[in-house]
């Protein structure tokens, strides 16, 4: 019973965070992207593919994390084991989002050296 709803919660707080991080990456990502690439056709087509990625990497993510799980018996263990997992899924949004700003910023900066 526990680990079903540990299941669902699990679910429902990482759905969350990944779609509301992603639509606000896409939407900001496009001023980046505008300035690197001045074809906003292809931008878009980028930004797209980017938030894709993203979403590809999070489900895969989460479809392993799910398959790991042990046997949950009780509210602690239930609460202990969403909140870990939902700190490394935002751990790991946070590594990909400072990956992506250094890589627009040296992106950035081999084109005003040119």
């Amino acid at each position: 019973m526990y680990n079903i709803v540990s299941y669902l919660l699990f679910l429902a707080i990482s759905s969350y965070i990944i779609v509301d991080v992603g639509r606000r990456c896409f939407d900001s990502g496009k001023i980046y992207l505008e300035y690197l690439i001045k074809d906003k056709d292809f931008c878009l087509t980028v930004n797209r593919i980017l938030l894709a990625s993203y979403y590809l990497v999070n489900l895969g993510y989460i479809a392993i994390n799910l398959s790991f799980w042990n046997k949950i018996s009780n509210i602690e263990e239930l609460l202990t084991n969403v909140s870990t997992r939902i700190g490394i899924i935002v751990l790991i949004l946070c590594a990909l989002h400072f990956i992506n700003i250094a890589t627009l910023f040296i992106l950035r900066k081999k084109l005003t050296i040119k």
